[in-house]
């Protein structure tokens, strides 16, 4: 079975600035894989790269076996970390526009979002213009949104940015589960060490390289660290500045 994601020795320039050196990475169909870095770090440059924000300079990208295109892309589900919801059209009205743009239509369209939403615990707020929603409320739609069309592989950059604790927990137990139950293919970037479960596979990020990759509940112990935080600060000279859930 093919890769639902391979990143073959990716390098990105702006300018004389070298944001990616020689990246190489695989998500699994079913796997939970966490971009771990920094800020700074170049996660957000290859997002831009796998959704053709950017064009690829050097390397390669595939999906699903294929080379990157909009075909193939037709199986890939996004949450940037810049929001981008209609903030004045409803929760409803957001996916039903996202909707029409894959094509779903009538009864298949609206049951697509109906499950999505009760999915996401929205139902209720299905009619509120997205402007009076909390953080954490626009990111659930944001993913119900990546998620109407059924793809195979989902990004996520950077998604709990700015909200709470609870918010953040939801979204990260939520996508764990979409996983476990549904085989999805995640690429996860954060650079908040508490999202990382000790079952995730970890590629850290730092100043454009990979510098480390495997199990998160492995590299401590493989390093002679004490903790995935002290592992994190030790590769890349920083601290961590995420509150650890207890």
């Amino acid at each position: 079975m093919s890769a639902a994601l391979e990143v073959c020795a990716v390098s990105h320039r702006y300018g004389a600035r070298l944001a990616l050196d020689q990246v190489s990475l695989s998500v699994a169909p079913g796997e939970f894989r966490v971009l771990l870095g920094p800020n700074g770090a170049g996660k957000s440059t290859l997002y831009a790269l796998l959704t053709r924000l950017l064009a690829c300079q050097s390397g390669q990208i595939r999906l699903f076996g294929q080379p990157l295109s909009a075909q193939a892309m037709a199986g890939l589900g996004v949450v940037f970390q810049q929001p981008t919801l209609d903030l004045d059209l409803t929760v409803e009205q957001n996916l039903a526009y996202f909707a029409a743009l894959h094509g779903l239509r009538g009864a298949a369209r609206q049951a697509r979002i109906d499950a999505e939403l009760a999915r996401m615990a929205l139902t209720e707020r299905r009619h509120e213009r997205v402007r009076q929603l909390n953080g954490g409320h626009r990111r659930r739609v944001e993913i119900a949104r990546a998620l109407l069309h059924r793809p195979r592989l989902l990004l996520l950059d950077e998604a709990t940015v700015g909200l709470d604790m609870p918010a953040r927990r939801f979204l990260v137990e939520h996508v764990h589960q979409l996983v476990r139950n549904e085989g999805l293919a995640v690429l996860w970037a954060t650079h908040l060490i508490d999202e990382v479960l000790a079952d995730d596979q970890v590629a850290l990020l730092h100043q454009g390289r990979l510098v480390a990759q495997g199990r998160a509940g492995d590299l401590p112990q493989q390093a002679g660290c004490a903790s995935l935080g002290q592992w994190f600060d030790q590769l890349t000279g920083k601290e961590n500045d995420a509150c650890l859930w207890p």
